[in-house]
């Protein structure tokens, strides 16, 4: 064996056992990643505050969480009516949503739990606005366009962005 083999031989050795370390490091950034990443509704980080405001007076304030996509189906599956379809084997398919129930039931979902008890379970308030729940407090009390605008935001924070400003990051 001449010295350019053991020089190569050796070479080798170190690139895989850099490689290896470079892999055992990443492995564990990417376990941290992970974890992190699964538990974001839990985060205060991504917690954000909303204002309701009209003509400059601020009605109401409140904090909303991202939601998981599992919540998201939740919401959608309460509002939801369903039908079965006698052409397909009598398969249950849905026949519509009711999206202002819809709405509301994600707004009263993403609020923080702390506020939630607050605001929109306050009997007080039902009892005044005869309502029966705080997802009705919800349609009752917020305009179309706030209830879009909250809707928005919870879209943003739960991680519903366009695919280009995702490739952005």
């Amino acid at each position: 064996m001449n010295i350019d083999e053991v020089i190569t031989e050796r070479e080798t050795e170190t690139d895989q056992e850099t490689a290896q370390e470079t892999l055992r490091t990443y492995e564990n950034d990417i376990l941290g990643g992970l974890l992190a990443a699964a538990g974001f509704s839990e985060d205060e980080n991504e917690i954000v505050p909303i204002e309701i405001k009209r003509n400059g007076v601020t009605y109401l304030r409140f904090r909303i969480r991202p939601l998981s996509e599992e919540e998201y189906e939740r919401c959608r599956e309460l509002h939801t009516r369903y039908v079965k379809n006698k052409h397909f084997g009598g398969i249950r398919i849905p026949e519509n949503t009711d999206n202002a129930k819809y709405r509301s039931e994600l707004i009263y979902t993403a609020t923080v739990a702390e506020d939630r008890e607050k605001i929109w379970d306050n009997k007080a308030a039902w009892k005044k606005l005869d309502v029966m729940s705080g997802r009705e407090l919800i349609g009752r009390v917020l305009k179309p366009g706030e209830k879009d605008a909250i809707i928005d935001r919870l879209d943003e924070i739960s991680g519903y962005t366009s695919l280009e400003e995702v490739a952005k990051n």
